[in-house]
């Protein structure tokens, strides 16, 4: 795409410059050829006065034309200035073509030069009308982009044509030659074309610059994409991962979970065997507390491999959060941690698998609690709108650093010696099961705030 963009920048401003240079083209051949008219008018103006009222007049009267003389060079030049009054004409000569000099000119000082024998005069000699423009500077670099300032002037020749009034026969008695200084309005000219580029290339600039922000845009759209993919081609690596490794962790707690009953209660037996000895006790208690913790293990293990799809039904909310503190009190009071709540007196009603919430919440408060060594306090503070129930559980405890933050909900993680790492995994399931959404916040040192939203209609 950003190929494209330069190219089309590139493109369009090749396509702009050809096309100021014909539009300033038409321009200057409308404007020459206005210009061109008007000294073919006035030449042939000239060729009817000065035949009329000099010619015949002064050979009638002197028999023949002397420019020299001062009378006829005044009556010449009175008809020759009424002729081009009114018409943008800087400058008529009269050559004569016998003698091959200026006879006559409105500009005195080139009476009597010799006479250039420029293609327009020579053209003009044979009876044909010729213009040209002469400029003082060329364009630039042949590209025909003229370069401002200098003069351009177009420079006419007409015949002077006779009638002989016998013979009816015409005949060439000499050249006009007429001067038209055109520079201002071919500057003008320029100066268009000159505007036209600029603004051919300034919206082409826009153009451009447009592109290159969809062009940006684009960009940060396929990249996020890319990102996008890439994270979810890891998180469908990781699901399948996790199924495997769940498919494993079933097969396997399920053959743990049978001789693990038996040995639990071969150690209940054992205990209460009338000749069982102290240590025989002692020792009976710790196989089947150890059996009970293992059993827990094996238990979240297969509810991670296989979590419930919620029973949805009418459940009270404050009634479950009231049964985990209820349950937990005297662990609270071993430790030393006071609770603060208002759920007291509260009906806090949802849909929802009342079982799954309790073992949601409960290992919440559970984590809360082993957080706290040396006594402190935990508030579970519920607000409640039309549709939904938010729970802040927040604990004075020793809080989560950032990177054991980021990983908390990872299946396996755990900072404890003797945990699984599946406990806040399975709650986010639980959660998540009940399109709810969990958030936990914590800094090291300050205790930690979790925060679950719960929609009261599953």
């Amino acid at each position: 795409m950003k190929y494209f963009a330069w190219a089309s920048f590139i493109v369009l401003i090749i396509f702009s410059f050809p096309f100021s240079v014909f539009i300033s083209q038409k321009a200057k051949e409308t404007l020459l050829e206005y210009y061109e008219n008007t000294a073919l008018l006035v030449g042939e103006n000239l060729n009817y006065q000065v035949f009329r009222n000099f010619v015949l007049p002064v050979t009638s009267r002197f028999g023949s034309v002397r420019l020299r003389e001062e009378e006829q060079q005044e009556l010449m030049d009175q008809i020759v200035r009424n002729t081009i009054h009114g018409f943008k004409v800087d400058l008529v000569n009269i050559h004569a073509i016998g003698q091959g000099v200026i006879a006559y000119s409105t500009d005195p000082a080139l009476i009597g030069l010799q006479t250039k024998e420029t293609i327009g005069y020579k053209k003009a000699v044979q009876g044909d009308s010729f213009s040209s423009v002469t400029s003082s500077r060329y364009d630039l670099w042949g590209l025909g982009i003229e370069i401002l300032g200098g003069q351009k002037k177009m420079r006419t020749y007409v015949p002077f044509r006779a009638l002989d009034p016998f013979t009816g026969q015409r005949y060439t008695l000499g050249i006009f030659e007429l001067i038209q200084d055109v520079s201002a309005e071919y500057q003008s000219i320029v100066k268009f074309q000159y505007l036209i580029f600029f603004l051919s290339t300034l919206i082409m600039g826009l153009i451009f610059v447009a592109l290159l922000l969809i062009v940006h845009k684009a960009e940060k759209t396929i990249e996020q994409r890319a990102k996008e993919q890439l994270e979810l081609e890891e998180q469908l690596h990781q699901a399948e991962r996790l199924a495997a490794l769940g498919q494993m962790v079933a097969g396997v707690s399920h053959e743990i979970k049978n001789p693990l009953g038996i040995i639990r209660s071969t150690a209940e037996l054992m205990s209460a065997m009338p000749d069982a000895s102290e240590m025989q006790k002692k020792l009976s208690q710790v196989i089947n507390e150890e059996s009970n913790r293992l059993n827990g293990i094996v238990t979240e293990f297969l509810d991670f491999a296989r979590p419930q799809v919620p029973n949805l039904s009418k459940c009270d909310l404050a009634e479950i959060l009231r049964k985990n503190l209820a349950f937990l009190q005297p662990e609270l009071e071993k430790k030393g941690i006071e609770i603060h709540h208002n759920l007291n007196g509260r009906s806090l009603r949802l849909q929802a698998d009342q079982d799954l919430l309790y073992r949601a919440f409960l290992n919440i408060l559970i984590n809360a609690i082993q957080s706290m060594s040396d006594g402190g306090a935990i508030r579970v503070h519920v607000v409640e709108d039309k549709d939904h129930l938010l729970t802040k559980i927040e604990d004075s405890g020793t809080g989560i650093s950032p990177d054991n933050l980021k990983q908390i909900f990872n299946p396996f993680y755990t900072t404890k010696e003797k945990g699984s790492g599946l406990g806040l995994s399975i709650v986010g399931k639980i959660i998540e099961g009940h399109k709810g959404s969990i958030a936990i916040e914590s800094k090291e040192g300050e205790g930690t705030k979790v925060r679950i939203q719960l929609p009261r209609k599953g």
